[in-house]
């Protein structure tokens, strides 16, 4: 009965681990209690084999109805708890929270009118019929015995012994009268248990009724056979326990006022077993070996089930202690620990805050984004289009000088200009710096949401986020401040450079402009010496006139050819707007020629080239809207070919070459070059090339240039009429000052530009570094000087959290617990099965008995009723078959008949005749 009670403990302290890992509450008694099966016993048999009788005996009161009239119809559920306090025929029936002493007649008589009235109207045949009983004795041990009906009645199918055995750890009783030992091979009730308990471990068999055997040989040699495990091959290896059954119903009928009639009733029928049953084990019979069997397979269901609990034991602990660790320990009650849990409180806000900044986890990517996102795009999209258009120049230079205008350039008109556009760069600025407001804000809130010490208390959260606010206001009225300044300053003070530059390229264009009327005019002359020289010998001029008329006759022929034969670009695209094909670039270094593979897309306007036509990356991107076209002259040949040239005459080959340029003079067109001088590998490709990049550029507003040539100049002279048209300084004053704020733009897209790249300086040096040290700062001094009544107020622990922290510590406390007395169950188990296997394998059984009489009565059980009222002649035959059977010396009546068997295995099955 003790190990029983170790096992309840067990099972208890089990029950309430698999809670913990459910994340129930084991102490909570309002909470749904988790079942535990290890204490169940089903007891499984035919109609009078007597199940109820056997739980009688394990209860010590003939509580169950037994016989004819008291055949069990539906599942009766009896829990039973033990309190040594009571006497031994002491029965305490409980209902709900009321208790009640009854007495065994009267329980077996209510159980009995029930069953009866059950059979007439209900099925019986689920939970629904059940009868369930809660007992406290003083004799039973703590399980739970469930009596089903018997399982050749047709109110029981497998669902109903799977509700009650599978699935779970109850034992199961498989019950078999002592008459139908030798048919036990063919035991329903045996079957079913192997299907639910296919290993053995949690099935015991019992053998009932043996005094009605008593006289049997035959019956008594296969009683004697099973409890010594040599039954038949195809019998589960399971346990037997042998019983009489009505000790109970005895002892209860004899008892007059002694308290030990059990115990006497108990020894009793252990002695009756012996002297029946003389050759099996004594450990095997009566009711106190029965309690000790079942103890014995609870242990063995516990032992599976112990390594599972314990790994799920051991990683519910840790989860428990990262919980308790994130909660954090109760707040200490003092004035310093109190400032001590807010300070720490304050670091832990720190460390979040700037991983929140620095490292990407929150919202601080939004900051670089509103840099090189919103805010260009904003500088961009300003009405500069609206301020340097033509009318409103002359407005704003006519309104700057007053009464009276200027007389060579209207500086102060322009500088007026300059103001009023950089003006409007100030919304933008201002509009980042508080984009990067929100964002600092939302980063503080998600600072403070992440920091699992501000959750526990509400209100000093609520306090660091304000004072965390307060302090981003004052940066941003600061950064809004600063980045005001910058645009002032910009404002303030305009650079001569820029406009000293400028007059330096008029006088540049001026320059060159003189040039060519001289060049102009030294060619008149050289054209009027030629025809004086041909005019006073014709034949010689003639001779050179036709040498010169037929080069340039040959020089226009090739010239033709070139452009009909067809360029040898590609065109690719919906619209044929992508054109392809191979340019020489000049390199700015070496001055010499690379071939590139270039790509012009007209839709996008941009034209970009690669190395080779199989890359897929571009090295350079041309936006052309930025850019001018102008056609050069390609280099000045060697000296060989200049001597050869002046020989054959004026004669220049038309020039494949063009150059892009930025149209604001210092702005670059691709990398750091502010000009890309091309050369196309035909005619026909220069013209298709500069035909499609014109387009492009002067649908943005670009300019073409043509090339600055002396053939160029003499065509377009004789076009014009004249060249002074051509070259001359614009007189117009409208076309002046046209150009001069093309050149002013030219200055404030250079500033807004720097001010794109300044602006988000100042806004990080303002906002986001004070963030990360004054406003730190500002919270650290604002909570050391807070009172302590004021910080104890603050720090008022959330309800949810205390509760949860009370709850984690007394599951961390439980599981402590729980894991100390299942491990050292878990190892006593381990030590038992270690020394039982020893023992067992050292000291093998030996049969009890030398003769065959429970091999012939499994053997005719086997073969029938015919086999059994067979002649001798048929018995000798199955004699001689069992002793082929049994030739390899297993079971037979030789010295050695016994050292062969393994213990707890049965022989081969024998041959059926």
């Amino acid at each position: 009965m003790e190990a029983i009670e170790e096992l309840s403990e067990l099972s208890e302290s089990m029950r309430q681990a698999a809670s913990l890992l459910a994340d129930d509450d084991p102490s909570d008694d309002a909470a749904p209690r988790r079942p535990t099966t290890f204490l169940n016993a089903v007891a499984l048999g035919n109609v009078g084999a007597g199940k109820s009788a056997v739980l009688n005996s394990l209860i010590g009161h003939p509580v169950l109805p037994t016989g004819e009239n008291g055949a069990t119809r539906a599942p009766i559920v009896v829990d039973l708890q033990r309190e040594p306090g009571l006497s031994s025929k002491s029965i305490v029936l409980q209902i709900d929270s009321k208790s009640q002493q009854v007495s065994a007649s009267a329980l077996r008589h209510s159980l009995q009118d029930r069953l009866s009235k059950g059979a007439s109207g209900g099925s019986g045949r689920g939970r629904a019929d059940e009868i369930y009983l809660k007992l406290r004795t003083s004799t039973a041990p703590p399980l739970k015995l469930i009596d089903l009906p018997g399982i050749d009645q047709r109110a029981v199918d497998d669902s109903m012994i799977n509700e009650y055995a599978g699935h779970n750890d109850a034992i199961l009783l498989v019950v078999i009268p002592a008459m139908q030992a030798a048919d036990v091979a063919s035991s329903r009730a045996l079957r079913l248990a192997k299907d639910i308990d296919s290993d053995g471990t949690r099935t015991v068999g019992v053998i009932s009724k043996v005094d009605q055997a008593n006289g049997d040989a035959k019956t008594i040699a296969c009683v004697q056979a099973l409890l010594s495990n040599k039954g038949p091959k195809n019998l589960p290896d399971i346990e037997w326990v042998a019983l009489i059954g009505q000790s109970v119903a005895i002892a209860s009928a004899q008892s007059v006022g002694s308290e030990n009639s059990l115990e006497t009733a108990w020894r009793a029928e252990a002695e009756s077993l012996k002297n029946i049953l003389t050759g099996a084990p004594q450990n095997k019979l009566g009711r106190l070996a029965l309690v000790d069997t079942i103890a014995k397979q609870i242990r063995k269901r516990m032992k599976v089930r112990l390594p599972n609990l314990l790994s799920g034991l051991q990683g519910k602990s840790q989860m428990v202690q990262d919980e308790l660790a994130r909660l954090g320990e109760s707040m200490v009650q003092s004035s310093e620990g109190t400032r001590a849990v807010a300070l720490e409180l304050c670091r832990e806000f720190e460390d979040k805050f700037l991983a929140h900044i620095t490292s990407g986890e929150g919202s601080g990517w939004k900051i670089v984004a509103s840099f090189e996102g919103k805010f260009p795009d904003r500088i961009k999209q300003l009405p500069l289009d609206r301020h340097f258009d033509l009318n409103n120049v002359k407005r704003i230079v006519l309104e700057a000088d007053g009464y009276q205008p200027y007389l060579i350039s209207p500086e102060k008109g322009l500088r007026s200009l300059i103001k009023i556009v950089l003006e409007m760069a100030k919304e933008p600025s201002r509009l980042c710096v508080e984009e990067v407001h929100r964002v600092l804000l939302d980063i503080v809130n998600a600072s403070a949401n992440a920091t699992p010490g501000l959750g526990r208390y509400p209100p000093f959260k609520r306090e660091v986020v304000t004072i965390a606010s307060n302090a981003l206001e004052s940066f941003k009225n600061d950064a809004k401040k600063m980045v005001v300044a910058l645009v002032d300053m910009e404002r303030a003070f305009v650079p001569p450079q820029h406009f000293i530059r400028l007059v330096q390229r008029r006088m540049e264009r001026q320059r060159r402009e003189d040039e060519l009327k001289n060049r102009s005019s030294k060619k008149t002359q050289e054209a009027e010496q030629s025809t004086s020289k041909r005019a006073s010998s014709p034949q010689t001029d003639s001779e050179q006139g036709g040498g010169s008329l037929k080069s340039m006759k040959d020089k226009s022929g090739q010239q033709d050819k070139d452009t009909k034969e067809g360029s040898n670009l590609q065109v690719a695209g919906p619209a044929g707007e992508i054109t392809a094909g191979y340019l020489l670039k000049k390199s700015a270094k070496t001055n010499g020629w690379s071939k590139r593979w270039f790509v012009l897309n007209e839709k996008s306007g941009k034209l970009g080239y690669t190395k080779k036509q199989e890359e897929r990356h571009f090295r350079g991107v041309i936006t052309l809207e930025e850019c001018n076209l102008e056609e050069v002259e390609e280099e000045e040949p060697s000296k060989s070919s200049k001597d050869s040239k002046k020989a054959n005459g004026p004669e220049k080959t038309p020039s494949l070459v063009f150059k892009i340029t930025n149209r604001v003079a210092y702005k670059t067109v691709l990398k750091a070059h502010s000009a890309v001088v091309l050369k196309a590998e035909s005619m026909a490709d220069k013209v298709e090339w500069t035909n499609k990049i014109k387009a492009v550029i002067q649908s943005k507003g670009g300019s073409f240039k043509g090339p600055n040539t002396e053939g160029g100049s003499m065509r377009q002279s004789h076009s014009d009429g004249s060249l002074d048209t051509m070259a001359r300084r614009p007189a117009d004053p409208e076309e002046d000052l046209r150009w001069m704020s093309q050149e002013v733009r030219g200055y404030v897209e250079a500033v807004l530009n720097s001010l794109a790249a300044n602006v988000p300086k100042a806004i990080v040096l303002c906002q986001v570094e004070k963030a990360k040290e004054d406003m730190l700062n500002q919270l650290y001094s604002s909570i050391s000087g807070q009172s302590n009544a004021k910080i104890e107020e603050l720090l008022q622990e959330d309800h949810n959290a205390k509760r949860r922290r009370e709850k984690y510590q007394k599951q961390s406390s439980l599981l402590s617990k729980l894991t100390r007395q299942l491990s050292i169950h878990d190892n006593r188990a381990s030590v038992s099965s270690y020394s039982n296997d020893t023992s067992e394998a050292d000291s093998p059984r030996t049969p009890s008995r030398s003769g065959e009489d429970w091999r012939s009565a499994f053997n005719s059980a086997s073969n029938g009723p015919a086999a059994a009222s067979s002649n001798s002649e048929s018995r000798s035959r199955s004699a001689d078959g069992r002793s082929r059977r049994y030739e390899n010396g297993d079971v037979s009546a030789g010295a050695n008949s016994g050292s062969r068997r393994t213990p707890n295995r049965l022989p081969p099955a024998p041959p059926r005749y």
